[in-house]
């Protein structure tokens, strides 16, 4: 039986999962536990897993050794789409004591009440995915000055590349009520940015009669917060009434970050997406349009199974193209029990990882050239409590990395500063145009 003593936990993938740790680690600290570091000699350890990241399994060896390596006695339990997806590969990993699915991570506590660190393979408690159906809201809390705070779990869509709805399920979320009184929990805590996240975000509400834009214009309302920030959002779910809403809000920022995948209509059918790159264009001009001064980033896979040369060549003049802010480029990765499989056109992986590459730097060109676009504009900044290397850094509404010099006393607060040059960091130089920031 474990009961009390230390708990470490290692959170590996998206926001979602780092909200969903906090929670779970929350339900220790009621419960008694102390929380501390890996390298502390934890008496429980516990590894939220991600499906999408490459070599899941090389990682979830790596952290449990590591933290085996403090505290050979330490429980292990891991959690997380990895844990859903493969629960008995995990279970067989030297030192993992347990490994729990969707249904049931959110029970950890319960579990380790009848449990003792074990020999041999580890207990697996996961049930079909198909049977979880409950929303378990969350918010991410230890850092005042952001907070990721779901919105949303598992996805309907079943693209041809991605296991996420067979390690977290079907769409789902709770209320708009319920997830207001999850917002001011947050704010309570002293969050000055709420970024919404999830699995398919626009999904919001389907299962009972709301949506996002009914969502968003509720979170709008309340008091206490400086901004919220919308983390991504699929194009065909982007709708002008979400975009006009953001450019009137005073408290949505002009960011936006919206999954693409391929530049190529014939990959995007392939893929299983629900959309072709005309409404791409279209989704991206009319933000632009209504928020000129708009942040927009972009998520693109390299090397999917019949991408050819051309097909590429398509996708790197789109978003060479598309006046965009920053690319997030991967490269695809064969996934079990994906549709993908069963495309013979396999692209090479050198080619896949060139491909990346070369995405990658039209990314550091795009970043610079919006950071270019707003020097020498006033634009306010919520900044970070850490310091780094004598300066004092945050990020602008529409997603420009700031720095100033150390300065305590700006720590989580709004200061409206104007962007001056860049630096060797890739950060803006800037410099406080008021003496007063604005904090709440």
């Amino acid at each position: 039986m474990i009961s009390n003593g230390k708990v470490a936990f290692h959170t590996l993938g998206c926001k979602l999962n780092f909200a969903e740790t906090s929670s779970i680690a929350q339900s220790f600290n009621e419960a008694g536990y102390a929380r501390v570091e890996l390298d502390e000699a934890p008496d429980v350890v516990v590894v939220n897993t991600c499906s999408v990241t490459d070599n899941a399994d090389k990682k979830c060896r790596n952290i449990v050794r590591r933290a085996l390596g403090t505290n050979p006695n330490a429980f292990v339990a891991v959690i997380g789409c990895y844990a859903q997806l493969k629960p008995k590969e995990i279970a067989a990993i030297d030192g993992v004591d347990l490994v729990l699915g969707a249904n049931e991570k959110f029970k950890l506590l319960d579990h380790l009440k009848s449990l003792d660190k074990v020999d041999g393979d580890g207990e697996v408690v996961a049930t079909h995915i198909k049977e979880t159906t409950e929303f378990v809201p969350s918010f991410s809390s230890g850092d005042r000055t952001r907070t990721f705070l779901k919105v949303q779990d598992g996805c309907n869509y079943f693209c041809a590349f991605c296991t996420i709805p067979l390690a977290r399920g079907r769409s789902r979320s709770a209320s708009i009520n319920a997830t207001l009184s999850q917002a001011k929990a947050a704010i309570a805590e002293g969050a000055k940015e709420i970024v919404l996240t999830g699995v398919n975000i626009g999904d919001f509400g389907t299962t009972n009669g709301e949506d996002f834009l009914g969502l968003i214009s509720e979170l709008d309302k309340l008091n206490g917060v400086e901004r919220f920030r919308i983390s991504s959002i699929e194009p065909n779910l982007l709708s002008n009434e979400i975009i006009d809403f953001v450019a009137t809000s005073e408290k949505f920022v002009p960011h936006f970050h919206i999954p693409l995948q391929s530049g190529s209509d014939e990959i995007l059918k392939a893929m299983r997406r629900r959309y072709l790159s005309d409404l791409y264009r279209d989704r991206v001009e009319r933000i632009l349009h209504k928020m000129p001064d708009a942040a927009i980033g972009v998520d693109v896979i390299t090397g999917f199974p019949g991408e050819s040369d051309e097909h590429f060549e398509t996708t790197y003049r789109f978003l060479t193209e598309l006046p965009v802010a920053y690319l997030h480029a991967f490269t695809y990765s064969e996934r079990a029990n994906t549709t993908a499989l069963r495309i013979e056109d396999i692209v090479p992986v050198n080619i896949r990882q060139e491909r990346t590459k070369m995405l990658r730097i039209l990314s550091q060109k795009k970043r610079r050239a919006h950071y270019d676009q707003h020097l020498g504009s006033v634009r306010e900044v919520l900044f970070e409590a850490r310091e780094n290397d004598g300066k004092i850094e945050g990020y602008t509404d529409n997603y420009i990395r700031v720095a100033l010099p150390y300065d305590e006393a700006l720590v989580n607060c709004v200061v409206p500063v104007e962007l001056v040059s860049h630096t060797d960091e890739g950060v803006v130089a800037a410099r406080s145009v008021h003496s007063h920031s604005r904090a709440i």
